[in-house]
């Protein structure tokens, strides 16, 4: 919709701009002055990409792979508040992530991943181990035996992706 708006904006500038070259020259040969389109000087549209924030600043700090997400799940400082989500790993200390909005989802690399405490949403987390996907329920409030402490005999699993819904 904005781009017909620019479109027609542009096209109604160029109808002036060429009846005022028209009407300058046939009163004299006068020139009329550069008109430049207004969709010229707009600037470009944002293009959500989804790419988690500062990414990048998290790995070098903490040690954690973030990829995307909606901006629904976010890093947390653990015992900042109520209400959050906890991840434990066996490869770091707690990881917490505040969940906002009806759902969200983020995608990650967090290997050796044993055990998620859930908050009121309802989550559910994807995990990898080898090629093979897996998928666990989180129980809302409390700790869910998630990864090898769910499996042991498949090892390591690395969590992949939270969703949530509340």
């Amino acid at each position: 919709m904005k781009i017909a708006k620019h479109l027609l904006v542009a096209a109604g500038v160029l109808a002036v701009a060429v009846a005022g070259i028209e009407f300058g020259t046939a009163q004299g040969g006068v020139e009329s002055p550069r008109v430049e389109s207004v969709v010229d000087g707009v600037p470009g549209y944002a293009v959500e990409d989804f790419n988690y924030p500062q990414a990048d600043k998290i790995l070098e700090e903490r040690g954690i792979v973030l990829k995307r997400g909606d901006g629904h799940i976010i890093l947390a400082d653990c015992g900042s508040q109520e209400g959050l989500l906890v991840v434990w790993s066996r490869s770091r200390e707690s990881v917490c992530f505040r969940v906002t909005g009806d759902s969200g989802f983020l995608t990650m690399e967090m290997p050796a991943v044993y055990a998620v405490r859930g908050n009121s949403y309802e989550t559910d987390v994807t995990m990898t181990v080898g090629e093979e996907e897996k998928h666990f329920e989180i129980t809302k409030n409390a700790w869910t035996n998630v990864g090898e402490a769910a499996d042991p005999e498949d090892g390591d699993h690395m969590l992949v992706e939270i969703t949530t819904n509340k």
